[in-house]
């Protein structure tokens, strides 16, 4: 039996899934991608080789070992991309609650059915299927759940907007105990530069109090003001619109005094640094093609 924990983002990680390129496919087509910075690289030629992927998730997997945390991997399917796996479900306190992510992905959410399987049913949750979800728009945290969604009419049209009113209001049903505040994010199907495809893409907050954030992410200026009230400006970490194209702030969090980061990062890395934190640098610029990064690649199961 396993018995899954996550109160919020910094706890002392113990046990993780950590997605996997092995037999990751062929160049998708640009009709087959769901983000715009997939099919930017793929129009340039530059779209990530598999080989090259999968080093950049083994150094992952080294740097989890030697902190001692338990490494599942989802099943390998041929000729999938399986790197995210956030997307595919997420704990919040001691419940996994299945993912309902894009239709052509479910064989992903199977991948994980031997983690599922152990956990105890009543601790599984699968929601009706009106309310759409994806782990990276989903934060634990303490008393509250930021969720990042999209509310606005052309919802139906844009393949980037994974979240819906819906999923929000049953996570808050689910945990009436807690505060389930919701984002409002900025959207495009064609931009990366415009995209939060989730809200980790441009928000996380991190051990030690602090947070890192994108203003132009947020689609209500309020919203984002709510952010860095509550973290306190002192606490933030402002990314520019390139950093958040490049991911910073999907880096990862061990415990809250440990993160994992690209070593692109510099300018981050070296504020984490100065604020106390250990930073383990691995190179993940590959993956980060596809519009995801180390929290979307995650997917932790317990935290102390």
């Amino acid at each position: 039996m396993l018995k899954v924990h996550v109160k919020n983002e910094t706890s002392r990680l113990r046990a993780v899934v950590l997605g996997t390129a092995i037999s990751n496919g062929p160049t998708p087509k640009v009709e087959e991608c769901y983000d715009p910075k997939s099919i930017e690289h793929i129009l340039a030629g530059t779209y990530p080789k598999e080989k090259d992927m999968v080093a950049e998730m083994e150094a992952v997997a080294k740097v989890f070992e030697r902190y001692d945390v338990k490494v599942y991997r989802p099943e390998v399917i041929k000729n999938c991309n399986q790197i995210f796996s956030r997307d595919i479900a997420f704990v919040i306190d001691d419940i996994m609650i299945e993912a309902n992510i894009l239709p052509h992905r479910e064989e992903e959410v199977h991948a994980i059915d031997y983690i599922w399987n152990q956990v105890a049913e009543d601790k599984r949750i699968i929601l009706p299927e009106d309310c759409h979800v994806e782990g990276g728009d989903v934060m634990p945290w303490n008393d509250y759940v930021f969720i990042g969604t999209y509310t606005g009419e052309d919802y139906a049209s844009l393949i980037t907007a994974r979240t819906n009113i819906n999923a929000v209001i049953a996570i808050q049903k689910l945990f009436p105990n807690k505060t389930v505040k919701s984002f409002e994010l900025r959207k495009s199907n064609t931009d990366p530069k415009n995209n939060a495809l989730h809200l980790d893409c441009c928000f996380q907050p991190i051990g030690r109090g602090k947070a890192i954030i994108h203003k132009n992410g947020f689609l209500i200026e309020s919203e984002y003001e709510w952010l860095v009230n509550f973290f306190g400006k002192e606490n933030i970490f402002e990314i520019t619109k390139d950093e958040m194209y490049d991911m910073n702030s999907n880096i990862f969090s061990i415990s809250e005094d440990v993160v994992i980061s690209e070593r692109n990062f510099i300018r981050l890395n070296k504020w984490l640094r100065a604020q106390g934190f250990t930073v383990e640098e691995v190179t993940y610029s590959e993956i980060a093609k596809q519009e995801g990064l180390l929290r979307c690649s995650t997917l932790p199961l317990i935290r102390d």
